[in-house]
């Protein structure tokens, strides 16, 4: 079975507010990341990790838009890895997969959702991934400019990240021995040797992270809906 972690527990600095509960093509941010993760027959389970002073919040919208497969609805901890590892100590016995999602990624679908896991049943580990397209640079503390960055095989990586769960508990489990940070679970994987393959995603699975992005995502969205 495949229980997905929707990771909520962000601080929303670089917004000025809490993202997660602004309305978003008719519906709240977060609602539309359960959605995705709600319709996919391959999903048994969810568990919502996020603010503990919005834990009421959390419920009342999973109760408004009926979504039946939240099992449970925790706390995270200081850090995004923190959250996933409380995310991780809730996965029920029968499960065999875990995915990990940010939940200010509102435009990921079931489709890719569904392609991701099977690539992971195959290889143990997969995520998708946007192609770089733009002239990247590198630049010194003064913001000099210093050389440049190969942009082939470079990929801007997005969630959900779908591992088995022995190879995730076990890449996070290192991690936390060691002392060290992470900002995904590719990088927790990959110090352990686990290897991760990674999907080219041409659809917008962008990351609500600045005002601006909220138009755009709009867009998308309504786009989307009119297609049906």
């Amino acid at each position: 079975m495949l229980t997905a972690i929707v990771v909520a527990g962000g601080s929303s600095q670089r917004m000025g507010f809490d993202k997660l509960f602004i309305p978003l093509a008719g519906r709240k941010l977060l609602a539309h990341s359960l959605a995705a993760f709600e319709q996919c027959a391959s999903v048994g389970d969810m568990i919502l990790v996020g603010r503990a002073e919005r834990l009421l919040d959390y419920e009342k919208l999973v109760r408004a838009e009926q979504f039946r497969k939240v099992r449970a609805i925790i706390a995270g901890g200081a850090r995004r890895q923190d959250s996933v590892q409380r995310g991780l100590a809730r996965v029920g016995a029968k499960t065999t997969f875990v995915a990990v999602h940010d939940a200010a990624r509102p435009l990921v679908r079931p489709e890719l959702i569904e392609r991701i896991y099977e690539a992971a049943r195959k290889r143990g580990g997969a995520a998708s991934g946007t192609p770089i397209k733009d002239t990247l640079k590198r630049v010194n503390d003064r913001k000099i400019v210093t050389g440049g960055v190969e942009r082939a095989n470079l990929f801007a990586v997005e969630t959900p990240q779908i591992f088995k769960r022995e190879l995730l508990q076990q890449a996070y489990r290192a991690v936390f021995d060691a002392g060290l940070e992470v900002t995904d679970e590719i990088s927790a994987v990959e110090r352990i040797g686990g290897r991760v393959v990674l999907l080219p995603n041409e659809e917008p699975n962008l990351k609500i992270t600045y005002p601006a992005d909220l138009p755009l995502a709009e867009f998308i969205l309504r786009q989307r809906k009119a297609k049906g």
